[in-house]
C-alpha cells in the first residue's frame, strides 16, 4: 500500500507541476507497477487499430481509439465506449504512442466523470531520437515492459 501511495503522489505532483486537468502523470515503469499492485487498475491504450496491429500491443489493455485511422478524426464514441467498458471507480492509465493523444483522452475522461485518470508519459514508443526514430528514447517498449507483436 505504501508503494502505491508513493507512485500516485509522484504522479500527482507531476500533474500539478505540468498544470494537467487530470489526476496524474506516470512513467511507463510506474504505470506497469500500478497495474500489478492495484486491483481493478486498467491500461487504456488509445492508439489506432493500425498502430496496435503493426507496432504492438500491451497484454490485457483496453483498446479504444482516440482518433480513427486513416483520417485521424476524433472517435465520437470514445467516452461512450469507455463508460461501457469500465466503471468510474477504476484507476485508469491512458497510453498512446508518445503521450499526446493519451493526454487528451485522460482530460476528456476526467471531464466525463472518471476521477482517477493518469497519463503514461512517453507512451508506447517514446520520443524521437536525433535521427527522428522512435523506440530508442523512453516509452513502454524501451523500458522492457510486457508487450507483443500482433
Amino acid at each position: 500500500m505504501a508503494r502505491i501511495r508513493e507512485i500516485l503522489t509522484l504522479a500527482q505532483a507531476r500533474a500539478k507541476e505540468l498544470n494537467l486537468s487530470y489526476e496524474g502523470a506516470l512513467t511507463p515503469k510506474e504505470a506497469h507497477e500500478l497495474l500489478q499492485l492495484v486491483p481493478g487498475a486498467k491500461l487504456v491504450d488509445v492508439r489506432t487499430r493500425v498502430e496496435l496491429d503493426w507496432v504492438g500491443r500491451v497484454p490485457d489493455s483496453i483498446e479504444i481509439e482516440w482518433l480513427t485511422y486513416p483520417d485521424m478524426q476524433p472517435n465520437t464514441h470514445f467516452i461512450q465506449t469507455l463508460k461501457h467498458s469500465l466503471t468510474t471507480e477504476s484507476l485508469l492509465l491512458f497510453m498512446c504512442r508518445s503521450g499526446g493523444r493519451s493526454n487528451a483522452a485522460a482530460s476528456a475522461a476526467t471531464a466525463a466523470g472518471f476521477p482517477d485518470c493518469y497519463n503514461v508519459l512517453e507512451g508506447f514508443e517514446g520520443d524521437k531520437n536525433a535521427d527522428g526514430q522512435r523506440n530508442t528514447v523512453g516509452g513502454w517498449r524501451v523500458a522492457g515492459l510486457p508487450w507483443h507483436q500482433s
